[in-house]
C-alpha cells in the first residue's frame, strides 16, 4: 500500500522547520535580499535548535536524519527564503562526499566541527571553464611524500567566504579526463584564498565566492575515496542532494502561490476581486498542481534513497521539475500582481529571481533532461513507485 502521510515526528519536524522560517527569517527575508546580508543571526539559531546538520549520523553526534526529513526542513526554510535556506543546506552538499568516501578519522574531525559550532563547509566542484563538463577541469592534485599540493580556482562556492573547511575535486591525472579527478577534504587554514563575493540576481543573502588555491598542502589522508575515482563520487553526491534541491524549488513556488492567491483575493477589477476572473483562477489552478507534484516527486527521490534503492532518475525527474515550476510559477504570480509585481516594493520580484537559480545550480535542467533520456532510454528494470 502506498502511504503518504508523514510520521508524527515528521510533522512536528515540519512544524518545527516552518515556524523558524515564519519568526526567524521571513521577518527580514526582503532587507537582507535588498542588501545582500550575510544571515548570520540565523546561522547561529537555526544551529541550535537543530535545523542545521541534520544529515550527520548519530555516530558523529548529528541527529542521522534521513533524506526525507531533509526534504520536510528544506521546503520549509526555501518557503521563508531560498538564499538564507541555501546557507543553511550547504553543509548537506558539503559533507555528502565526506561520508561517502572519508575516513572515520576523517569523519569525526570535521563532521564534529560541524556539530560543535555553528560552522560551515563548502563543495568546490565547479571551475571557470568547468561547469557541466566536469572533466574539463583545471585544478590539480599532486602527491608529494605524505601531502597533496593542490593548485587551481573554483568558481560560484556557496559559503565559500565563509567556509571552516572544504570538499575540493581536482585532477590527479590530467590526461584521464573524468577518470582522473579525485576528490578531498582541505581545511581553510591550508591556505585556501578566497577572491571575491558575486553580486548575485537572486539568492542575495547567500554567499557565492570564488576560491583559489595556490600551492594549498593538506594530509595525504585527506583524499576521499580511491584516487581518480572522484568523479563517481561527485555523481553519488548529487544523487543525493537534489531531493534537497527539489524541496527548496517547492518551498519558493508555495511561497508565491500563496502570496498569490491572496492578492487576488484583494485585488478588485471591474467591480470584483480579480479572484473571481476565470482567467486568474486558472493560473492558481496550474500554479497550485505544480507545486503539489513538485513535492510528490521530491518526497519519491528522497523515499527511494532512504530506502537504498538506486534514485538517479528520481531525483532528476524531481530536482528537474521542481526547478521548472519554480520558474513557472513565479513568473505566473508575477503575472497575477500585473505592474505591481515588477516593483521591488512587492515581495514576488524576489521570489521570482530567487527561483531562476535552481534551473542552474546542482545541475541545470538541461543536464537533468540528458540524465532522464539516458535513464529511460537505457534498457533497465522498471522500479515500483515508493511509499513515502
Amino acid at each position: 500500500m502506498v502511504d503518504f502521510s508523514l510520521t508524527e515526528e515528521q510533522r512536528d519536524l515540519r512544524e518545527m522547520a516552518h515556524d523558524f522560517a515564519a519568526k526567524e527569517i521571513r521577518p527580514v527575508a526582503w532587507e537582507y535580499d535588498k542588501h545582500g546580508t550575510w544571515p548570520a543571526a540565523i546561522i547561529q539559531k537555526a544551529w541550535e535548535v537543530g535545523l542545521m546538520n541534520s544529515q550527520v549520523p548519530e555516530a558523529y553526534g548529528g541527529a542521522g536524519a534521513c533524506a526525507l526529513d531533509g526534504c520536510l526542513i528544506a521546503e520549509e526554510l526555501a518557503w521563508g527564503c531560498a538564499g538564507i535556506a541555501t546557507t543553511l543546506e550547504a553543509n548537506g552538499l558539503a559533507s555528502a562526499p565526506l561520508l561517502l568516501g572519508g575516513s572515520e578519522k576523517l569523519k569525526k574531525e570535521y563532521l564534529g566541527r560541524l556539530i560543535e559550532a555553528p560552522l560551515l563547509a563548502s563543495f568546490c566542484l565547479t571551475e571557470p571553464d568547468a561547469g557541466s563538463d566536469v572533466s574539463g577541469m583545471r585544478t590539480t592534485a599532486v602527491r608529494h611524500g605524505d601531502k597533496w599540493v593542490i593548485n587551481g580556482s573554483k568558481v560560484f562556492i556557496t559559503n565559500g567566504g565563509y567556509a571552516n573547511w572544504y570538499t575540493v575535486y581536482a585532477k590527479t591525472d590530467k590526461d584521464a579526463g573524468h577518470r582522473g579527478i579525485s576528490a578531498f577534504v582541505v581545511p581553510a587554514d591550508a591556505g585556501v584564498i578566497v577572491e571575491g563575493h558575486e553580486d548575485k540576481m537572486g539568492l542575495r543573502a547567500s554567499n557565492t565566492a570564488t576560491i583559489r588555491f595556490d600551492d594549498c598542502e593538506i594530509p595525504a589522508d585527506h583524499l576521499l575515496g580511491e584516487e581518480n575515482h572522484g568523479f563517481k563520487l561527485a555523481m553519488m553526491t548529487l544523487d543525493r542532494t537534489r531531493p534537497g534541491v527539489a524541496a527548496m524549488a517547492t518551498g519558493i513556488p508555495r511561497a508565491a502561490l500563496e502570496l498569490a492567491i491572496d492578492y487576488a483575493k484583494q485585488r478588485v477589477q471591474f467591480g470584483v476581486p480579480i479572484a473571481m476572473h476565470e482567467a486568474i483562477q486558472f493560473m492558481i489552478a496550474d500554479m497550485a498542481t505544480g507545486v503539489e507534484a513538485a513535492r510528490l516527486l521530491t518526497w519519491k527521490s528522497a523515499v527511494l534513497l532512504d530506502q537504498g534503492r538506486p534514485n538517479t532518475l528520481a531525483s532528476s525527474h524531481a530536482k528537474r521539475f521542481a526547478a521548472d515550476t519554480a520558474m513557472q510559477v513565479t513568473t505566473d504570480a508575477v503575472q497575477i500582481y500585473g505592474g505591481y509585481g515588477f516593483i521591488k516594493e512587492y515581495p514576488v520580484e524576489k521570489l521570482m529571481r530567487d527561483a531562476k537559480i535552481m534551473q542552474l545550480y546542482e545541475g541545470t535542467s538541461q543536464i537533468q533532461r540528458l540524465v532522464i533520456a539516458r535513464e529511460t532510454l537505457l534498457p533497465r528494470r522498471v522500479e515500483e513507485p515508493a511509499a513515502a
